[in-house]
């Protein structure tokens, strides 16, 4: 059995992530020279930087990281409040009328979503 424990964003400038970052999850759990890590739930989000890496994402919606919360719509308000793009306002996917999804994305282009909690 494999247990995903980290999502590693690379970027060519890992501090602007880093700021952007730390206002949405608080201060990072993890440091070591340029990289952070904030434990969000029972996983890693980690920021870095990568000689491969340019500019802002090409592909977006390639790898998209999902938070989840009980209260989307509020932390749809508070997301875009520091700077998030908008991709998707909040909606009701087709497939579950109860479940709330918003698509946004970071300073480099990264989607994320805001989704309410998975059924178990």
């Amino acid at each position: 059995m494999l247990n995903l424990t980290t999502i590693m964003i690379s970027s060519q400038d890992p501090a602007k992530l880093t700021d952007f970052y730390t206002k949405l999850l608080g201060e990072p759990a993890w440091t070591g020279n340029e990289f952070r890590g904030w434990k969000a739930g029972t996983g890693y989000l980690m920021i870095g930087p990568h000689d491969q890496i340019t500019g802002t994402n090409q592909e977006p919606a390639r790898l998209i990281s999902n938070f989840e919360t009980d209260d989307v719509e509020g932390e749809f308000g508070r997301v875009t409040a520091l700077g998030a793009k908008v991709i998707a306002e909040p909606y009701h996917p087709g497939e579950d009328p109860a479940m709330l999804l918003a698509t946004l994305a970071d300073p480099d282009g990264n989607y994320f979503q805001l989704a309410s909690p998975m059924p178990s």
